[in-house]
């Protein structure tokens, strides 16, 4: 889980206004956080299955909102791939 300083930075860094929780830009780059340390808690317990299972449905819900950032602004998503350091 995040803390709420890490996600108050977080929605500074790629919201586009003060306050914005909603929209992708911020919502890819929560997940992105989430993914991170769900990864770091699964490398140190391997046999977390519900664990695994909920890192690949946020991997989902992220693919999903990266589709529909590159379909409405190419532009836009190269720079979000580039912030976030995805691979793509």
């Amino acid at each position: 889980m995040l803390k709420k300083e890490q996600v108050a930075e977080i929605v500074a860094k790629f919201g586009t206004h003060e306050g914005d929780t909603g929209s992708s830009r911020v919502q890819v780059a929560l997940l992105t956080e989430q993914i991170k340390a769900l990864t770091e808690h699964l490398k140190k317990n391997r046999h977390d299955y519900s664990s695994q299972r909920g890192l690949q449905i946020l991997v989902g819900k992220r693919r999903g909102l990266l589709n529909y950032i590159k379909k409405n602004d190419l532009a836009e998503y190269h720079e979000l791939i580039a912030a976030l350091k995805l691979r793509k």
